[in-house]
């Protein structure tokens, strides 16, 4: 067996970089790292060999010690708290990765900041605090479809992430934004690694992965050569399977960016020793093996040879190739043999009939599937464990899948709701469980709905036992009502009442919500015993009467819009939130019979604040008072107005009365 290693494999930049930085400083002071230096779990045990320890919060470091920042780089606020407790840091963050720190800050200014990679890498995390609290971190298209629209998006990459998957996201985001700016913040070598790798998967029979498992570039490495080939992930030589590289010509070798060259070393020579049979060498035994006994019903193995539109050829050992036919090769419709299978696999097949017309065996791949899927499938029915299948067929009532056999999902059983379209899961993966096998009859059915169910239950639990009164938490409106909505909070639903919705009257939910919208809520009640729970949104906000004292204060006159009678007086609405009341004896001089007759709903006022109490939510008005208020300032300058008559003394009409 030939071994070819990738031209690109093993230490990065970044990481080389901040292995030598950490040996530098171990070498003068009490050294630790936050978090592990690199994701390989060998290379970490050697630099706390040399002294460096590994810490998961700075809190952890004593005051003076000298701590690492490893090359994944971490949020501004760190450094701020290190430098508070006196501790001394050495910045390793990948350059690569401080150039994402600083686009993230800069296009924070401008608008919304998306990061495309996993929100739990400490990458990510570290990106996401440079850009402040609104960025987000999505992996996939369908997480960018579901965005909403912003002003403008600034989008980012996780330094380990695939191009193609990045460009397709930033493509989808166009979508959400009349201003994209897109900062290709990828890393060359991994770039060029995930390339190498790529193309050296096409040429080879197996790809063999090295680094660490919990290492995000090194599983986006074997995920992409296992796209071309057949491909094992290991961290070191010693997990290793000959039975990987039995018949195997050429293998190929790759290594992640945490990977050092001795564990890649000690891998290649193990590969090299394996499977070194002389392939000229063919025992009596293997010979005889290789002449399979065909009958009508056995099971025998083949390597395909030829294909084409309707049949595929496959070399038996036999005197000529067998035939499966296009409809035998699966249980799902096909329409391209080469979706199934290619010239060079080896496939077990059931003989149909020794020779055809033409001499040739008729076999079946699809009749193979299921009598080994039978055995399987058993196991499964007992152990109710979940397996995966794919939607090969929409049928009426349900849905078959691929299980090794033809399954059946019937409509009930999909989700938890009832689904209206089932044309959607055409072609989708689902989570199943048997339900129903009967392997005389071939007949299997499953269901999704009870593992969702499952989940829900365990859900709400948790979340029962977990949530606390005054919790604000996210969700998304599930449905509505005439009294209120339904809030997903994670899995479990709340209820919104109409009354907790805002301040303000309101008569129906979609005056404020719509099925599907998301909402921030607080938790007002959580009944563990009948499994309910209260949410409100107004709560979220200030409430009005906080400051009506200040707006409404004794002797002041407010205006506003009757929005409702009674028999005892009229409630007028003087803002969102709060309404006052005129009582029947307030609203004229005269004596009122009924409330009609002074006012009706709709009728713009002016009332006289005569009582304002916040605490009890309640403002009285008064017309009457207003109005005589209004008279006695008119009266004041009507007399003001009038010319001043001079002031005569009884001496002087005497004296007038004399003089006549």
């Amino acid at each position: 067996m030939k071994v070819i290693q990738a031209e690109k494999a093993g230490f990065c930049f970044g990481v080389k970089r901040a292995l030598d930085m950490a040996e530098r400083t171990v070498q003068n002071s009490a050294t630790v790292s936050l978090g592990p230096l690199i994701h390989n779990q060998q290379v970490v045990d050697r630099m706390e060999r040399q002294g460096v320890q590994v810490i998961h919060d700075v809190e952890e470091a004593q005051a003076g010690a000298t701590m690492i920042v490893r090359s994944h780089g971490v949020p501004p606020e760190i450094y701020q708290t290190a430098q508070n407790k006196g501790i001394q840091v050495v910045d390793a963050t990948c350059p690569f990765v401080q150039k994402a720190q600083r686009l993230a800050t800069e296009a924070s200014k401008k608008g919304q900041v998306i990061v495309v990679g996993d929100k739990h890498h400490p990458e990510v995390q570290g990106i996401l605090g440079w850009a402040g609290g609104n960025a987000l971190a999505i992996e996939t298209v369908q997480e960018a479809q579901e965005l909403p629209a912003y002003e403008h998006v600034s989008v980012l990459a996780q330094t380990t992430q695939p191009i193609a998957n990045f460009q397709r996201i930033a493509k989808e985001l166009k979508h959400h934004t009349p201003e994209l700016t897109v900062f290709n913040t990828i890393c060359n070598a991994t770039e060029e690694r995930q390339t190498v790798a790529r193309e050296l998967s096409k040429e080879v029979d197996v790809m063999v992965v090295v680094g660490g498992k919990n290492s995000a570039n090194t599983r986006k490495l074997a995920a992409i050569c296992a796209e071309e080939t057949e491909t094992h992930l290991i961290e070191t030589a010693e997990e290793l399977n000959e039975n990987w590289f039995k018949g195997i010509q050429i293998a190929g070798l790759t290594a992640g960016a945490s990977t050092p060259d001795w564990i890649i070393e000690e891998v290649k020579n193990k590969m090299t020793e394996m499977n070194e049979m002389d392939d000229n060498t063919l025992n009596m035994e293997n010979w005889a093996d290789s002449m399979q006994k065909l009958h009508r019903g056995a099971v025998v193995t083949g390597t395909v040879v030829k294909l084409t539109q309707d049949e595929v050829f496959v070399d038996l050992g036999w005197k000529s190739e067998g035939i499966i036919s296009r409809n035998e090769l699966s249980v799902a419709p096909v329409t391209d043999p080469s979706e199934v299978v290619k010239v060079g696999d080896e496939i077990k097949v059931v003989v149909l009939r020794v020779e055809n017309e033409e001499g040739n065996p008729v076999l079946s791949k699809r009749k193979a599937d299921e009598e080994a899927a039978t055995e399987r499938l058993e196991q499964l029915a007992e152990s109710k464990e979940e397996l995966q299948a794919k939607v090969t067929e929409v049928v009426k009532g349900g849905l078959l899948v691929d299980v090794g056999m033809r399954g059946f999902v019937p409509a009930s059983q999909i989700q938890l709701g009832y689904v209206e379209d089932l044309n959607q899961f055409l072609g989708q993966t689902l989570r199943l469980r048997v339900i129903e096998f009967d392997p005389s009859k071939r007949k299997i059915i499953l269901s999704q709905k009870v593992i969702l169910a499952e989940e829900q239950v365990s859900k709400r639990e948790k979340l029962l036992e977990t949530l606390q009164e005054g919790d604000v938490v996210s969700g998304v409106v599930r449905r509505l009502a005439d009294f209120g909505a339904f809030v997903d909070i994670g899995g479990v639903d709340g209820l919104l009442h109409v009354s907790d919705m805002a301040y303000t009257r309101i008569k129906h939910p979609s005056e404020l919500v719509k099925v599907g919208d998301e909402v921030e809520v607080q938790v007002l009640r959580v009944d563990k015993e009948h499994s309910r729970i209260s949410l409100g949104l107004k709560q979220l906000k200030p409430s009005p009467w906080e400051t009506a004292a200040d707006k409404y204060p004794l002797g002041s006159v407010a205006a506003g819009t009757v929005v409702r009678l009674a028999p005892f007086g009229a409630f007028v609405k003087l803002e969102d939130g709060i309404d006052g009341l005129i009582h029947i004896s307030q609203l004229s001089e005269k004596r009122v019979a009924k409330v009609e007759d002074v006012v009706k709903v709709g009728d713009q006022v002016k009332a006289k604040v005569i009582e304002c109490k916040p605490e009890e939510k309640r403002i009285s008005l008064s017309i009457r008072e207003a109005v005589s208020d209004a008279q006695t300032v008119q009266d004041k300058e009507m007399l003001s107005a009038q010319p001043e008559i001079p002031s005569v003394t009884i001496g002087d009409i005497i004296k007038e009365n004399s003089e006549q």
